[in-house]
């Protein structure tokens, strides 16, 4: 209807869409109220159609409007977090300098709100200084964390002016800090020779501890990640019993709101010997059969669906919407995003990221494990990045301003990818594990990994009360 309007250079107001819809053939009775509504009108409001209608249809003929569908959905991707469409880099030096420099931009401003006044990190490697005990406050990335004989800690840190050495002292609390590669931090410290500082702080962006706030919203989201369609490892009866319960549940419950965060199919050649646990070897076939198991999902349900690195778009994050080949298979009610978006649902911010960056957290990281994946979502929250680590497993596109910062505290945030489930409240934001649809795989076997799934986390958009609801 939107773009039957558009084509005639009119646009619709939310009401007068209603009524529109409301007819048992909307497309023709919109075609007649563009035919009859002036050529200087450019929005339609309700109180055109009504017009329309008091001038076309005797008295007795003119009916209430009611809805078909009482469920108004709000749904809709936050300005500048979809990449899809957007992407002009090359991989060329100029693109991965542009890039960074984005990182380093957007989280700085949010450091500096914390920190304060600074000063550039040139002037601490050129300064001669008077006297150590003077308090130096500077914002930097850090492109290198080692460890020294002694057992201090030595970081690398650099701003666009230059680089310094900063010194964690092994005696010192701060030694047990988390400190990864790229990710960029306040640090607050004394002088201890020329280019060298002794940290006595250091200031991430991080979170506000602001609590949920309620809302007059009544519906619901459920998360369903992983589902890894063409496995010989997909746990059909398990989606079966999911399927069978949204059908009973999901009007009576208002979930009216459903996000797929990645590897929505298990794809082809992602890893050696893949093609031995595959039930279905065709790309193509396999996203057939996905939009087929989607169809069988409530039609009232909004569904939002984005790629994970099992699916056919670039590995590089941020990945971009499924191509035109494949979205061409679903429904008209499933919206297809980037990997990461933001989305605003009924007045929440909802992050959801398929979570590849897990991978290099695990293996850089002693303390953080697959077993707990909200904890690693609570350190990318502290960073405000999805994926500070470059060059590990985590493939980075470097585009003209780094979609992985998260510049907006979010309401939930979603990761798939490990095939975990869990659910925490942290400092009044929604984490979810959003689990998976496939069974132990020969890869997590060797590994001694354990996924958990069948579980669809359920989060109420008014109350924030999360249900993980086992199947």
């Amino acid at each position: 209807m939107l773009k039957l309007a558009a084509q005639r250079n009119k646009f619709l107001s939310p009401d007068a869409l209603e009524i529109i819809l409301s007819d048992p053939e909307p497309r023709t009775f919109l075609s007649n109220i563009l035919s009859a509504i002036s050529a200087d009108t450019l929005f339609i409001e309700k109180n055109d159609i009504v017009g329309f209608l008091s001038k076309n249809l005797s008295e007795k003929e003119i009916k209430p409007v009611v809805p078909k569908n009482k469920r108004q959905y709000d749904i809709s991707v936050i300005d500048g977090t979809d990449i899809t469409g957007e992407s002009t880099c090359e991989g060329s030096v100029d693109d991965f300098t542009r890039y960074f420099l984005s990182r380093y931009n957007l989280i700085r401003d949010i450091v500096k709100r914390k920190i304060g006044a600074v000063m550039p990190i040139e002037t601490v490697s050129s300064t001669r200084w008077e006297s150590m005990d003077r308090e130096v406050r500077v914002i930097g990335m850090v492109s290198n964390v080692t460890t020294t004989k002694n057992g201090h800690k030595m970081l690398e840190l650099e701003d666009e002016s230059g680089s310094c050495k900063v010194i964690v002292m092994k005696d010192k609390p701060l030694i047990n800090d988390i400190i990864v590669n790229d990710e960029v931090i306040g640090l607050i410290g004394s002088p201890m020779s020329k280019g060298t500082l002794i940290a006595t702080d250091i200031v991430r962006p991080g979170v506000s501890a602001d609590p949920w706030e309620n809302s007059d919203s009544v519906a619901s989201v459920a998360f369903l990640s992983d589902i890894h369609v063409g496995s010989h490892t997909f746990l059909e009866s398990r989606w079966n019993n999911m399927i069978k319960w949204l059908r009973e549940n999901a009007k009576k419950t208002d979930l009216d709101y459903l996000i797929l965060p990645g590897d929505v199919v298990d794809g082809i050649g992602i890893f050696p010997g893949q093609q031995e646990e595959l039930l279905i070897d065709d790309i193509y076939k396999q996203y057939g059969k996905l939009a087929e198991r989607l169809k069988d999902i409530p039609d009232h349900i909004k569904i939002v669906l984005q790629p994970g690195n099992h699916d056919a778009v670039r590995p590089a994050e941020p990945q971009p919407a499924l191509p035109k080949a494949f979205a061409e298979y679903f429904d008209s009610n499933i919206m297809l995003t980037a990997n990461p978006v933001s989305l605003n649902i009924e007045g929440r911010n909802v992050l959801t990221y398929h979570g590849r960056s897990i991978d290099d957290w695990v293996k850089s990281v002693q303390q953080l494990t697959y077993n707990d994946p909200v904890r690693i979502m609570k350190e990318m929250l502290e960073r405000r990045h999805l994926a500070p680590m470059y060059g590990l497993k985590t493939a980075l596109a470097p585009e003209k301003k780094d979609y992985l910062v998260i510049n907006k505290k979010p309401d939930i945030f979603v990761t798939g990818h490990v095939h975990g489930a869990g659910s925490v409240e942290y400092k009044g934001i929604r984490l979810i594990a959003a689990s998976t649809w496939q069974d132990q795989t020969e890869y997590q076997r060797m590994h001694n990994f354990n996924p958990e799934p069948g579980v669809m986390p359920i989060v109420h958009l008014g109350t924030g009360d999360t249900v993980m609801k086992h199947f």
